[in-house]
């Protein structure tokens, strides 16, 4: 009798587990659409005042009244892009290094401060930006930048040490060890025999790594969206460095804005109902940004797969 029980018995547990997954699940779904309606019912006043002329705009007067996202979609997108490119090839060669080139003792340490340096807050990146990385980008790397590239348009301005670029440095920073962390993760995962198989054909170290990186590449790319959503959401230390201005420049060095930034700026400033529902409008625009970010990636992803070959 009681192994006629077991197999139903197995198979009420199974269901419930099912039942408890699928609720996890749709909690989470849950979540953003209570956040999409209440981001959407709270900015309800400033789309029906500015409609689309809201995307199309950098005007941000608060005592007029009028308000424009451009810029600070501009300054939130132009900084985590510099903060892109400077932190995922970097952590792709960090990776590489830690995985196959360092000792094991010295891939442990360097492991281990990769991760604690994960652990500081943003705001203490927000002050190191500000009171030694803006002096040192003043005083030497926005000249140099200035003289080698022939004062080009990316580069004029004043050297002020302030500005998108400096604001994508700092972010390049913060999400170095995130992106870094899981491309280590990727790498140790790619069995030996596929390593070993590579270097059996008579493949070079390069071309192993090539290999690697083509086992890898479905992690590779969601460590990289990782540390991109971790950097378009990022606020304190961008606040510090970006500038604050609601201006659209194409130089780097001048002073510009982010969401995240005007948000923290002049949340507890907005007295006005307009002028709140605008703040908001802008959190909206960051989320809205966010998943349509996620959609590209998942995308991208999955034609990445395919032209790789990889399921």
């Amino acid at each position: 009798m009681k192994l006629l029980l077991e197999p139903s018995t197995q198979t009420r547990n199974d269901g419930i587990f099912r039942l408890l997954t699928i609720v996890a699940a749709s909690f989470i779904l849950l979540i953003m659409i209570l956040l999409f309606i209440e981001l959407l019912s709270n900015s309800w006043l400033s789309l029906e005042k500015f409609g689309l002329q809201f995307l199309l705009t950098n005007v941000w007067d608060p005592v007029r009244q009028e308000f424009g996202a451009l810029s600070s979609l501009y300054g939130t997108l132009v900084s985590t892009l510099i903060a892109m490119l400077i932190a995922v090839p970097l952590s792709l060669v960090i990776a590489l290094f830690l995985v196959e080139m360092a000792p094991p003792m010295v891939s442990k340490f360097f492991g281990m401060a990769i991760e604690l340096l994960a652990a500081i807050p943003s705001i203490i990146y927000g002050m190191w930006g500000l009171f030694v990385l803006a002096p040192l980008m003043a005083k030497y790397v926005q000249p140099f930048l200035q003289k080698i590239s022939g004062n080009l348009f990316l580069f004029k301005g004043p050297p002020m040490g302030i500005g998108m670029f400096t604001a994508g440095i700092i972010l390049a920073i913060m999400v170095l060890p995130f992106i870094s962390s899981v491309m280590r993760e990727v790498f140790l995962m790619v069995p030996n025999v596929v390593k070993e198989s590579a270097v059996g054909m008579g493949a070079t170290t390069w071309e192993m790594v090539k290999v690697m990186v083509r086992y890898g590449i479905q992690g590779m790319i969601g460590a990289t969206f990782i540390g991109l959503s971790r950097a378009i959401g990022e606020t304190m230390a961008v606040t510090f460095v970006i500038g604050n201005s609601h201006s659209i420049s194409t130089s780097l060095f001048a002073p510009a804005n982010s969401i995240t930034a005007t948000l923290a700026n002049e949340f507890t400033e907005a007295s006005e109902p307009v002028y709140l529902s605008a703040l908001v409008e802008l959190g909206l625009l960051l989320f809205v940004v966010t998943f349509i970010i996620q959609m590209v990636s998942q995308l991208w992803l999955k034609r990445v797969q395919k032209r790789m070959g990889v399921q």
